[in-house]
């Protein structure tokens, strides 16, 4: 007859399953794994942020992938598994920025308070503070001067960078039409260039100053040249 089982011993009294004994030590806790995802996007972001320092320092034509891996502290081959260049580097550095720049300049969106002339003004005017600031212009000129002779380069940053922007002077004008303000024939897009194509013809080759005096005469004239009505009537 097979030995039945002995009944399992019964721990001292007062001893708890689990509770560390006097004279021993307490076990070691699993180390928590590195979390990667977050490893590389600080890896990533210092990538961007010196891409857009030493743009501002050296300038695009200096400006090396070897560069900005020294200021980022990362490897050269981490760069290039992420972009193929350096323009393409400095158009998501951008990207960045101007996603900084809406958060913390408590970016709503395009104003509509029923003064198309007005709601344009504040706008262009803080297009022209960026336009004015190094820490924006020194990218800005760069990307420009790099889309004209890469032309996929040119594609990304139109339709990443400059069309979601034109498209809110496009949806505030649609507004102003709706409104009675600017009449249904106006060309919404033609319109839009006429606002912000001064300005940054101006930016770009320097003719002028480029003031929020400037910008506001760019609205006014532009208002009037499509017949704008700015009480509807």
């Amino acid at each position: 007859m097979a030995d039945s089982p002995s009944p399992a011993a019964k721990p001292p009294a007062g001893h708890q399953p689990g509770a560390r004994q006097p004279g021993t030590q307490p076990s070691a806790r699993p180390a928590r794994a590195p979390d990667a995802s977050r490893r590389s996007e600080r890896s990533r972001r210092a990538i961007l942020d010196a891409a857009l320092a030493l743009v501002g320092e050296v300038g695009y034509n200096k400006l090396t992938i070897e560069a900005i891996a020294a200021r980022a502290g990362v490897g050269k081959q981490t760069i290039y598994r992420w972009w193929p260049s350096k323009a393409a580097v400095l158009l998501d550095a951008s990207l960045a920025l101007a996603g900084d720049a809406e958060t913390e300049g408590d970016w709503s969106g395009f104003p509509d308070t029923g003064d198309i002339a007005a709601d344009l003004k504040h706008v262009l005017r803080l297009t022209v503070d960026q336009f004015n600031d190094e820490k924006y212009e020194a990218p800005a000129r760069a990307l420009t001067a790099a889309g004209s002779t890469d032309p996929e380069l040119g594609r990304r940053f139109t339709r990443e960078l400059l069309e979601p922007a034109l498209g809110l002077y496009e949806e505030r004008l649609r507004s102003a039409v709706a409104a009675g303000q600017v009449g249904a024939d106006v060309d919404i897009r033609i319109a839009v260039e006429m606002l912000v194509g001064p300005l940054t013809h101006r930016w770009l080759q320097r003719t002028g100053p480029l003031t929020h005096a400037f910008a506001d005469t760019c609205v006014d004239q532009v208002l009037r040249g499509i017949g704008a009505r700015p009480d509807g009537g």
